[in-house]
């Protein structure tokens, strides 16, 4: 008698896709390019700020929403940089944006739900969709102009179910930050259809050449339709950290909250200091970190237009590139496995991320320094060179 759960299908029974593969394999000089981790350590102010609190004595219950000062922080950034004006009762603390988008879906979609993702999708959120008994309905970025965000292909898949989309912007893992244009036209979709926006904007401060960022919640009448969720993992060098928020209405942040606080009661009290901080003072510590990840984008862009059957786009956002293989003729999924074989470099399959990734490799530009950059793009310009010469 088996007592798993029958909601988690076999769409979301992923494994850690190359990183699990790589993990495996002992005594070879792997270069990780698979992973979103940034490579930079967290800033010693960010540590000082924790360090400092823990000495303190904060290490005990509080605010089950989140630090009082810290969500007041976060309204005045949100405010200013998202513009979306926002109290502090309408931020919650999470671990991670993992649990604020748990959160957010547990909180929004009932059993039998329609949620649209698009594909290219980050693949953890095809498995909270169906802890919550929802329907995961795919619908194609157009890829054949830089992966545009269609509106009309959303439109034309909404159905009487359907009660939400999910949007990633900045895009992991095409690189794409969705233009006004774009954005209006979902919005204009959402408001007509009564939907739930859930939007991902975890590498919002990660932009390269000009493109802006824009929160799709400061759009006219998206704000009461919208839950933002972003984190401290990617801008600040806080992966291992675990936090992250969510911002939306009162009432949507209200379910969300009694989620949390029923999942683990609050963040851990003490790192909230870090996160203070961060958010207080890490614009020169952002803008330092960002600079590293556009030269380091530079570097792969264009070691990879050199390469025998590969083409790829300049990411205008995140840590990721996005290079196009169809022309080698294997799928991304072999290319990946040969890459880590035969030249111990660390990529992920497009197809990891959905069908539409298929003719893709993930490159994260963001996970080594640019001495280690180099070399992996070394060995992938003998790589397929050699692809194309057999």
């Amino acid at each position: 008698m088996s007592f798993l759960s029958s909601r988690i299908t076999s769409s979301s029974k992923k494994s850690y896709g190359m990183f699990a593969k790589a993990a495996a394999i002992a005594d070879r000089d792997l270069i990780h390019l698979e992973l979103g981790m940034p490579v930079h350590d967290t800033p010693d102010f960010i540590k000082d700020a924790t360090i400092a609190a823990l000495k303190a004595g904060d290490v005990h219950y509080s605010s089950f929403q989140g630090q009082p000062a810290l969500r007041a922080a976060l309204a005045e950034k949100i405010t200013r940089f998202n513009a979306v004006p926002v109290d502090a009762g309408q931020v919650l603390v999470t671990n991670g944006l993992t649990q604020a988008s748990y959160a957010a879906f547990m909180a929004t979609i009932n059993p039998g739900d329609e949620v649209i993702l698009l594909d290219p999708y980050y693949p953890q959120h095809v498995g909270k969709i169906e802890l919550c008994g929802g329907k995961v309905v795919l619908v194609p970025l157009d890829a054949e102009n830089d992966f545009a965000l269609r509106a009309d292909w959303i439109a034309a898949k909404v159905t009487e179910k359907t009660r939400a989309v999910v949007l990633v912007n900045p895009c992991n893992p095409t690189g794409r930050i969705y233009t006004r244009e774009e954005l209006e036209a979902l919005a204009e979709v959402a408001i007509r259809h009564n939907l739930v926006v859930i939007s991902d904007e975890v590498y919002e401060y990660i932009t390269f050449d000009g493109h802006a960022h824009i929160s799709i919640a400061a759009l006219p009448g998206m704000a009461e339709r919208t839950i933002t969720l972003s984190a401290f993992t990617k801008a600040y060098a806080m992966d291992g950290w675990r936090i992250g928020y969510a911002f939306a209405s009162a009432e949507l942040i209200g379910g969300m909250s009694k989620i949390v606080t029923n999942e683990v009661t609050h963040v851990n009290t003490f790192i909230q200091a870090g996160a203070l901080a961060a958010v207080t003072g890490g614009d020169e510590a952002v803008a330092h970190m960002v600079g590293d990840d556009r030269a380091k984008r530079d570097i792969v862009v264009r070691a990879m237009n050199q390469m025998p059957g590969v083409t790829c786009m300049p990411p205008q956002g995140t840590i990721y590139a996005f290079p196009c293989v169809r022309e080698t003729g294997l799928s991304s999924q072999e290319l990946a496995d040969r890459i880590l074989d035969e030249c111990g470099v660390v990529v992920e399959a497009g197809s990891f991320y959905g069908a539409a990734g298929e003719g893709y490799l993930r490159v994260c530009f963001g996970s080594q320094s640019a001495e280690r950059i180099g070399e992996a793009m070394e060995r992938l310009r003998g790589f397929f060179s050699g692809l194309k010469a057999a």
